[in-house]
C-alpha cells in the first residue's frame, strides 16, 4: 500500500479501472446479456427512454455500453437493399428505430446516439472492411462500412472498438443472404483481430498495432468472424492472393491461443453447390497449427480454412504449372 499511496491520483485511478475492465472480461457479460433479452424490444419507446431502461440499472459504464450492444445486435436487422444501392437516408436513429433495419452506418450511429445518453464518450469511425474474394479484387475508393470506438480512460489503450454490424448477423460472402445471429466477439473486439477486418479512412484510429496503408490491408485474407474464438495471432501464407504449383502443396501456418481446443481442421475448396469439404492432416503445438495441402489440377480456387467446422480464413489459390 505505500507505493499505491504514492502515485498520482489520476494515474491509481486509471490503473483500478484498467484492472476492473480486465476482470470484467475474464467474467463475461452474463447478468447483462439476460437483462437485455427479458427486456425485449422496446418497440413502442423512442431512443433516450430505450437507453435509460437498458442502461439504469447498470453503475459501470462498460456494462451500460454492453447492454446498447445487445440491444442493438438483438432488435435491429442489416439491410441488404440499401447496402447494396448504397442508401444512407435511412440511417438516422430516429428511422432505423422505427424500421428496425440498418446498414453499418444507421447501426454506428445508434450505438453512438444511445451510449451519448448515457453518458459514454463514443465515436464513429469511417472505413473499409472485405468479407469475400470480390472485395479484394475490387477495392472501393471511399469508405464501404462504419463502426464505433469507445472511450473508457485517458491514456490511448483506453479505447475500444465496438462492431453492433457485425454483433447483430452475417451475409454469405455473395452479399444475398443476411443471417440474424448475435455475435459478442465484436464489443470490445481483439484490436488485433479487429485490425485485420477493418480499416479506418483516418489512419489515426488504428488502436493497437496494424497496417498503415490500404493497399497492405486489402493484400491480408479474409479473417472470418470465428478468428476471434481461436484468438488467431497470425498466419501464413500472409497474402490473399496465393501462387501454387499443379502437384506441390501448399503449407498453411495458424497462431492461435489454446490448441488443445481444436479438435479438426479442413479446407472448404470452391464456392456455393460446387463447394467441397477437404479434412486436413494437422498438427497444433507451440501455438500454432500447421498443415498442407496440394492442388493437382491448374485453376482459380476460393479455399476457406475451417476449424471445429468455423470458417476461419479464406485465400484465393492460383494453381499453375
Amino acid at each position: 500500500m505505500i507505493l499505491l499511496k504514492k502515485l498520482p491520483l489520476l494515474l491509481l485511478l486509471l490503473l483500478l479501472a484498467s484492472s476492473a475492465f480486465a476482470q470484467k472480461s475474464d467474467d463475461g457479460f452474463k447478468t447483462v446479456d439476460d437483462y437485455v433479452k427479458k427486456v425485449g424490444s422496446l418497440d413502442t419507446l423512442n431512443m433516450g427512454t430505450i437507453s435509460y431502461i437498458l442502461t439504469r440499472q447498470f453503475p459501470d459504464k462498460i456494462d451500460k455500453a454492453r447492454a446498447i450492444y445487445d440491444w442493438i445486435a438483438d432488435n435491429i436487422s442489416f439491410d441488404l437493399r440499401a447496402a447494396k444501392s448504397e442508401d444512407d437516408k435511412n440511417n438516422n436513429s430516429v428511422t432505423v428505430l422505427k424500421r428496425r433495419m440498418a446498414t453499418s452506418v444507421g447501426y454506428a450511429t445508434l450505438f453512438q446516439d444511445m451510449c451519448s445518453v448515457a453518458n459514454i464518450r463514443c465515436l464513429t469511425i469511417d472505413g473499409y472492411v472485405k468479407r469475400s474474394m470480390e472485395d479484394i479484387d475490387d477495392k472501393p475508393d471511399a469508405p464501404n462500412y462504419m463502426w464505433d470506438v469507445i472511450q473508457l480512460g485517458e491514456a490511448s489503450q483506453d479505447w475500444y472498438y465496438v462492431d453492433p454490424t457485425a454483433g447483430s448477423g452475417y451475409i454469405n460472402d455473395k452479399k444475398t443472404i443476411y443471417t440474424k445471429s448475435f455475435n459478442g466477439n465484436y464489443f470490445f473486439a481483439d484490436k488485433n483481430i479487429f485490425n485485420n477486418q477493418h480499416f479506418p479512412d483516418n489512419i489515426a484510429w488504428i488502436l493497437g498495432s496494424g497496417y498503415s496503408k490500404k493497399n497492405d490491408f486489402y493484400t491480408l485474407p479474409i479473417v472470418k468472424a470465428a478468428a476471434y474464438d481461436f484468438k488467431v495471432s497470425g498466419f501464413q501464407p500472409a497474402t490473399a492472393h496465393v501462387k501454387a504449383k499443379a502437384g506441390k502443396a501448399v503449407p498453411f501456418k495458424i497462431g492461435v491461443s489454446g490448441t488443445e481446443q481444436i479438435t479438426s481442421v479442413a479446407l472448404a475448396i470452391g464456392e456455393d453447390k460446387g463447394k467441397k469439404i477437404k479434412p486436413m492432416n494437422y498438427t497444433a503445438t507451440g501455438g500454432y497449427v500447421e498443415f498442407s495441402y496440394k492442388f493437382d489440377d491448374e485453376d482459380s480456387y476460393p479455399v476457406t480454412i475451417l476449424f471445429n467446422g468455423k470458417e476461419v480464413l479464406s485465400y484465393l489459390i492460383d494453381v499453375g504449372d
